[in-house]
């Protein structure tokens, strides 16, 4: 049986754009996407493994945001625990490095998210990720900080937060993000998926194929020592 780590590189690298969904609605409307992970942002301990099974009877990987889930929010490691166990969740989503740890422990993908705010918490991200499978970091329109930030650490980036439209995902997939999440729908359908679409992944090369029109500017726009970074794949 595939293991949950390789399930989910497979799954970014099929479908790069991650759905985050905040309400019923927003989780019905992902379920409908060609997304294969979702992060759920909302919920309560009674509703959140009802949410955890529809996205996963529909085919994709589900990550809970343990931080933001009414009646487990402030429950510490216990909270991780009944995720685990009663919700049979692939992931967790947490600001907090003892319930990563603790997530990690128990074979739980887990995804440790900073907000990056000045250079303090982007030396945060460096000092205390250790435990973490993913970092994820917002805001995620900032591809020179995501491009210093894989510099820096060895687990993949998700960029999440303030991306707007499809330059800014192109953007942060080109710095060197492995998925980017977002609670916009449009973004969801956006056509930006695997090699059989318009984008094209590789986890060993920096940069990626991109047959749209927004994206070809944007790297043609890249400096020269940044350019050396890329890897064409046929042509642009």
């Amino acid at each position: 049986m595939k293991g949950r780590q390789a399930a989910f590189e497979e799954a970014i690298q099929e479908a790069p754009v991650i759905a985050a969904v905040k309400n019923d609605m927003g989780l019905a409307h992902a379920l409908r996407s060609e997304c294969a992970a979702v992060f759920i942002l909302y919920g309560t301990i009674l509703d959140i493994g009802q949410i955890v099974k529809r996205i996963r009877a529909a085919g994709k990987l589900a990550f809970v945001h343990a931080d933001l889930i009414e009646g487990l929010s402030n429950r510490g490691e216990i909270a991780v625990d009944f995720l685990a166990e009663a919700t049979k969740a692939d992931g967790i989503i947490s600001t907090r490095p003892n319930l990563i740890h603790h997530a990690k422990e128990l074979g739980l993908i887990t995804v440790q998210r900073f907000f990056l705010l000045d250079s303090i918490s982007f030396e945060n991200v460096v000092r205390q990720s250790s435990h973490a499978d993913v970092i994820d970091i917002l805001p995620g329109a900032m591809p020179d900080v995501i491009r210093c930030l894989s510099q820096r650490v060895t687990q993949p980036l998700i960029a999440s937060g303030l991306l707007t439209d499809k330059r800014d995902v192109c953007g942060a997939l080109a710095a060197g993000a492995v998925a980017v999440s977002t609670t916009s729908e449009e973004l969801w359908e956006a056509g930006l998926y695997s090699s059989k679409k318009s984008l094209l992944f590789r986890k060993d090369c920096d940069i990626v194929q991109v047959e749209t029109k927004n994206c070809i500017f944007l790297l043609r726009k890249l400096s020269q020592s940044e350019h050396s970074r890329i890897r064409r794949f046929g042509s642009l």
